[in-house]
């Protein structure tokens, strides 16, 4: 089973894009023609391999289901299945965001969920 939620990294400047709604990705994103997005499993290789050094990095909770078939799995790092947006994100997808932070494991910390209503 795929997880329902993904986690997408953004700089302080690509997140006040996506509170705009005028975010077409980062460079990267564009560059490949989708939107890179992580599970949950996968999100501090990711912090580690592309946002090494970085500060003022923000963590948003994509909700899957809302974007619908512009999410497609597909084999990547390490063989690995990882969800590509195809197409824009909007907030109205975004569950909950938060600045990036790590556990005392050194583990990326998800955002919390927000409670029923919220959003």
């Amino acid at each position: 089973m795929q997880d329902a939620i993904a986690y997408k990294v953004l700089t302080g400047t690509e997140f006040a894009a996506l509170e705009a709604g005028d975010f077409a990705g980062a460079p990267v994103d564009r560059a490949d023609g989708y939107i890179h997005l992580s599970t949950a499993a996968q999100l501090t290789e990711t912090v580690d391999k592309h946002f090494a050094g970085q500060s003022n990095l923000v963590v948003a909770a994509v909700d899957l289901a809302a974007l619908g078939n512009a999410v497609r799995w597909e084999v990547s790092r390490g063989g690995q299945a990882f969800p590509h947006l195809y197409g824009a994100l909007r907030m109205a997808a975004v569950l909950a965001h938060a600045p990036l932070t790590r556990g005392a494991d050194g583990l990326v910390v998800t955002p919390p969920s927000p409670p029923p209503g919220r959003f």
